[in-house]
């Protein structure tokens, strides 16, 4: 402390803290709709350019770093997103994965050609494992669970676990845009003095 120098105290009322403005969610479930459709979108048409962004980057990389670990070019790319339910596979998974909106269609659209008796369309991507014995051909859209799991090995497990994991993840981002960040207990006390204490009615004389 320099010799000579008075200590200047400070009331808290005459530090300026900068309170956190207000976020326009504007139709908070067309927010939370397109949240879902595209991680980021909801967030970018409230407005929220830089969560939208962080939101649409990392958990497009995290999805898409999943779907490149649970394929190869012998089995067929994004082979761990997939729909299917039946007896001898029912999917859970891809409940999880759901939750990631658009980047899932393709496996919606390649397991209703196969419930249909087609054939899957490119090379296999998101297309559900064979049931039944082996066709001619050892094409990667004709594979069974088991030949996937064996050639992939531990490697399904792992792109499963980022792909359910990122569809996880969107669900909050989801409820984020449907009902706007959480504040906490001082932030709300402190909107609350902001405003004051309402008017006293006036009395008549």
């Amino acid at each position: 402390m320099v010799q000579g120098s008075v200590p200047v105290s400070r009331s808290p009322q005459s530090i300026d803290t900068p309170l956190p403005q207000p976020v326009v969610l504007k139709n908070p479930a067309l927010a939370g709709f397109l949240a879902w459709l595209l991680p980021g979108l909801g967030h970018l048409y409230q407005g929220r350019i830089a969560k939208g962004v962080l939101f649409f980057v990392c958990l497009m990389s995290t999805y898409a770093y999943g779907c490149y670990l649970g394929g190869s070019r012998e089995t067929g790319y994004a082979r761990v997103v997939y729909l299917a339910w039946n007896d001898e596979d029912k999917r859970l998974f891809f409940l999880c994965q759901l939750g990631m909106g658009l980047p899932t269609l393709p496996a919606i659209i390649q397991a209703s050609r196969v419930r249909n008796g087609k054939a899957p369309l490119w090379g296999g991507f998101m297309a559900p494992p064979r049931l039944g014995p082996p066709p001619q051909d050892n094409m990667p859209a004709n594979l069974s669970l088991g030949e996937l799991h064996r050639r992939l090995h531990m490697y399904f497990e792992l792109g499963t676990l980022y792909t359910a994991i990122a569809g996880l993840l969107n669900v909050l981002a989801i409820y984020d845009a449907w009902a706007g960040p959480v504040m906490s207990d001082d932030e709300k006390s402190q909107g609350d003095k902001d405003e004051g204490p309402p008017a006293s009615p006036k009395k008549s004389p």
